[in-house]
């Protein structure tokens, strides 16, 4: 198949996964709560916090932009199309099926003081944040159609390694205490049995706090 054709295509399907994830899932939120769950970037400009949620912007700005780097003279193998296609669809579902199991709980972002349910069954007893690795599955997989996708993929990556290490993790901890760190002991950060437990920096956040 050729390489603009499927550039196209991917295009198409990320738009399409922003409007339903991100569109869709918010306007359910407000509906539901009256409250969008949208709490924004963390952090004083130039932390790592900061950091965590520009680079997660720019990211997605990415994603949206190197589908039209797609050559039009390439043509992709029939394997890629079809592992790619698949990837996608399962990593779309899966990204439903996470959000939808956080119920109240979902949040862009976190709120200091803001007292959310911990969630650990369902998806999230397989890992620690599913959305995003339903994100990421998602976005990788069409990299398969798009090779200049993997450069945003990556910082996207990257991006939400900072956000849940140094935004989600310490908030949660605070908010949750021995509750979360004894799910997080058992539970991977982004996949089953991989990443269990906290940085050190995350198991000082409340104590410092406290201080």
């Amino acid at each position: 198949m050729p390489g603009d054709t499927l550039g196209t295509v991917a295009l198409g399907l990320l738009t399409l996964y922003g409007l339903v994830t991100l569109g869709g899932r918010t306007a359910l939120q407000r509906m539901r709560n009256d409250d969008s769950g949208w709490r924004g970037i963390s952090g004083q400009p130039g932390s790592t916090a900061w950091w965590g949620g520009v680079l997660l912007a720019v990211s997605v700005v990415g994603l949206g932009l190197a589908p039209a780097l797609a050559p039009a003279e390439s043509t992709i193998e029939q394997w890629r199309v079809l592992v790619g296609g698949i990837g996608f669809g399962l990593g779309f579902g899966f990204t439903l099926y996470a959000q939808l199991a956080m119920g109240r709980s979902w949040r862009i972002g976190v709120r200091a003081g803001e007292h959310t349910e911990l969630r650990t069954d369902g998806p999230f007893a397989w890992c620690r944040n599913p959305v995003f690795t339903a994100m990421l599955a998602s976005t990788g997989a069409l990299a398969f159609w798009v090779p200049w996708l993997l450069a945003p993929w990556l910082l996207m990556f990257l991006s939400l390694q900072l956000q849940v290490r140094a935004v989600e993790e310490p908030h949660l901890l605070s908010t949750h205490g021995d509750t979360y760190r004894e799910y997080a002991r058992r539970t991977g950060r982004f996949l089953p049995g991989l990443g269990r437990g906290l940085a050190a920096a995350t198991q000082r956040a409340p104590q410092e706090r406290a201080h």
